[in-house]
């Protein structure tokens, strides 16, 4: 198991953590991250990471990027 920040691009990823303070793992469910869930690493520059979940792409700070666990 390892930070999504981590995670190979382009390479499908399986979520199995997601880790922060309730109203943080609310915001990312919101977002579609959820345990059991597919993600992918499109991109990575300026602190973001674009990622890939649900056939959506968005952006997430590094941050927010290390509480979720692939």
């Amino acid at each position: 198991m390892m930070p999504l920040n981590f995670a190979e691009k382009n390479q499908a990823q399986i979520i199995k953590k997601i880790g922060g303070n309730p109203e943080v793992k609310q915001h990312l469910a919101d977002l579609g991250f959820n345990v059991g869930g597919e993600v992918s690493v499109v991109s990575a520059f300026g602190g973001n990471i674009i990622v890939k979940v649900k056939e959506s792409r968005i952006a997430v700070s590094e941050e927010l990027a290390r509480k979720i666990m692939v």
